[in-house]
């Protein structure tokens, strides 16, 4: 039936063109959420915690990011299998969503190069 499919037709639609475009959205969205939030907890919500002893900003901006960037993991994770990265450039992909600004300069650089076809 048309429901049911194969090993095989999955596995053909996980390298398709319309496949790496829709994980490349969706990798696109959490890479930028996942950097404002960081630079929101390290510029906005750490000095409230040190400098005016307001420690609630670090707690929810702290927890929101965590699972937003386990999120963002995932959707790394499934452009790359989609993409077929190298696992050193989908590691260093994935680590720049630890550093502040840099998942910016990540995303575009992936976006770019994904477009182009060139694996990561």
């Amino acid at each position: 039936m048309a429901a049911e499919r194969t090993g095989t037709s999955r596995m053909a639609e996980r390298g398709s063109e319309q496949g790496i475009a829709v994980a490349l959205q969706r990798y696109r969205v959490m890479a930028n959420v996942v950097g404002v939030l960081l630079i929101a907890l390290v510029i906005v919500a750490v000095p409230l915690k040190y400098l005016a002893g307001i420690p609630e900003p670090t707690k929810v901006l702290g927890i929101t990011h965590g699972w937003l960037y386990f999120l963002f993991f995932l959707t790394a994770i499934d452009l790359a299998l989609r993409a077929k990265w190298s696992v050193k450039g989908t590691v260093l992909t994935i680590l720049a969503g630890t550093v502040p600004f840099v998942s910016f300069a990540a995303e575009r650089r992936t976006t770019r190069r994904t477009r182009a076809g060139i694996p990561i």
